[in-house]
């Protein structure tokens, strides 16, 4: 009587130690460059942002938010101020975006308003007094944003240069990663319709 002998399986090709690191050496790579290619690093010059934001803080700008999408009213992003020669006079800033294509934008006695409408800012440092807020009325085209700085008094921002066309917006800052004691996920204001 014969007896069938169990099937044999085929045998796994095993990598060799040069191939496998090949391979990771490779992924690193790639996961490194599709990380830079979809995020910044930004590093926070100056008070204009405080009290959300302070001096030596580092920053992780997405790229990709706004591929789909466009920037809203509350988002703090990263642009490319107008006027800029790429020197260290004219470095990129961070601002929170208060108007969107077709607002109004309107400060009296230090108030902005959107639309007809006050906004109610508690993100702000202290109120804008009327030598850094003088009256004054910007209407946004199809393409334009109005960025201001969270502390109002000392913030170079569409105040001094007007809106900002969309193709001058980096990204949106996501992530505070620097120092660790500041660490954690960066949130839009959201503004009441």
């Amino acid at each position: 009587m014969m007896t069938d002998a169990p099937a044999r399986r085929p045998r796994l090709q095993q990598p060799g130690l040069l191939r496998e690191i090949v391979e990771t050496v490779v992924l690193i790579g790639l996961v490194y460059t599709l990380v830079n290619l979809a995020t910044v690093r930004f590093y926070i010059e100056g008070p204009s942002m405080q009290p959300n934001f302070h001096q030596d803080q580092f920053l992780i700008v997405s790229r990709l938010h706004y591929l789909l999408g466009n920037p809203q009213r509350g988002d703090i992003i990263v642009f490319d101020p107008p006027g800029d020669d790429d020197s260290a006079n004219n470095p990129l800033l961070i601002k929170r975006v208060i108007g969107t294509p077709g607002d109004v934008i309107e400060i009296h006695d230090g108030q902005v308003s959107i639309n007809g409408t006050a906004l109610n800012e508690p993100y702000t440092f202290e109120p804008c007094t009327t030598q850094t807020c003088e009256n004054s009325r910007w209407e946004l085209g199809a393409n334009e944003y109005f960025m201001m700085g969270d502390n109002r008094n000392n913030s170079r921002d569409s105040r001094a240069f007007g809106p900002i066309a969309r193709e001058r917006i980096i990204g949106e800052a996501i992530v505070r990663y620097w120092p660790l004691t500041d660490i954690g996920i960066v949130t839009r204001y959201r503004f009441p319709e």
